[in-house]
């Protein structure tokens, strides 16, 4: 199998030009700035750690995020769904006339929403986006037309 060499300097350059976008990523994922930190933080470490497993098949920022996902989710709690808390206000502004766009989205199944932030947090292109979400490319257009059918929906009744 054809493996591609993995550098820290190279895994520090994807820190340096993507760790802001990875935080509101697992921001969002969170809803907590602290956990979204520590996820930031682990999400790389873990990169660090397995630096020799990259295979060098698709990107390597597609498959730090995926480490970022993967300690996002393993540092919420178990119980419950997406809940609304202060932290949101870092990547929305709650005077914004948008609350029920934010709130719509909130509403998502978890895979709906990580693609929407993969994709418009990290213009991600569809291939990146499978790649990180470990889906086929045609799941991630289903996925993210989903997202769009439910959302217009939800904003269809707000407006009535």
């Amino acid at each position: 199998m054809n493996s591609k060499i993995v550098t820290i300097e190279s895994i520090e350059s994807v820190y340096r030009n993507r760790g802001a976008d990875y935080f509101r990523l697992a921001l969002a994922r969170t809803s907590d700035p602290e956990l979204a930190r520590d996820a930031v933080q682990e999400g790389f470490a873990r990169a660090i750690r397995a630096q020799a497993d990259f295979r060098g098949s698709g990107s390597l920022e597609a498959w730090i995020c995926r480490c970022v996902l993967n300690a996002a989710h393993d540092s919420r709690p178990p119980a419950g769904e997406y809940e609304l808390h202060e932290a949101d206000d870092v990547v929305w502004k709650p005077e914004t006339p948008d609350a029920e766009v934010r709130a719509a989205v909130r509403r998502l199944p978890a895979r709906q929403r990580d693609a929407l932030f993969l994709r418009f947090y990290l213009d991600f292109d569809y291939a990146t986006i499978a790649e990180t979400l470990g889906v086929e490319v045609g799941t991630v257009s289903a996925t993210l037309h989903a997202a769009q059918k439910t959302l217009t929906q939800a904003l269809e009744e707000v407006a009535k």
